[in-house]
């Protein structure tokens, strides 16, 4: 069998483009990146509150979190370092999944009187928003939340 000189260059040009593309198509190193800067904040001085985070008015935090099937609220000051409860109490408010009406919980100061928590009413699926009142020491109403159950059993995981 013969090749003819057109089809001796056609699969000569072939051959050479199967080695030309793939070394195009290689890619340039990439430049090196500048280092981290050495003082990278530590756990200890970023404080974390426990559960899901809400900002306060007067500047400081709560933590909401979950405690089997009880609702607890931790205080915090604005450095996020845990602070005695500046409220007598909070009501809390919500509608179950699967259920008519509202299921309503008092959260009493616990022993420590850096929490306050609900009687043990919260039930799964947590997939509800509860309303939360805070009640100053004067009886009135100080602040209110709306917190969804979901991020709070999130912020557990």
């Amino acid at each position: 069998m013969k090749l003819n000189s057109a089809l001796a260059r056609s699969l000569l040009m072939a051959a050479s483009i199967g080695m030309v593309v793939p070394m195009a198509a290689q890619t340039l190193p990439k430049p090196a990146t500048p280092a981290k800067p050495a003082t990278v904040p530590t756990e200890e001085e970023i404080p974390a509150i426990e559960g899901l985070e809400i900002a306060r008015r007067d500047g400081g935090f709560i933590g909401v979190t979950l405690d089997g099937v009880r609702l607890i609220v931790k205080f915090y000051d604005a450095e996020k370092k845990p602070i005695e409860a500046n409220v007598a109490r909070a009501a809390a408010r919500w509608t179950q999944v699967g259920k008519t009406g509202e299921i309503r919980s008092v959260l009493n100061p616990e022993g420590d009187k850096m929490s306050l928590a609900s009687t043990p009413v919260v039930k799964p699926p947590y997939v509800y928003n509860v309303y939360l009142t805070l009640v100053g020491l004067d009886g009135t109403a100080d602040e209110t939340f709306v917190v969804n159950l979901r991020d709070v059993s999130k912020a557990r995981e």
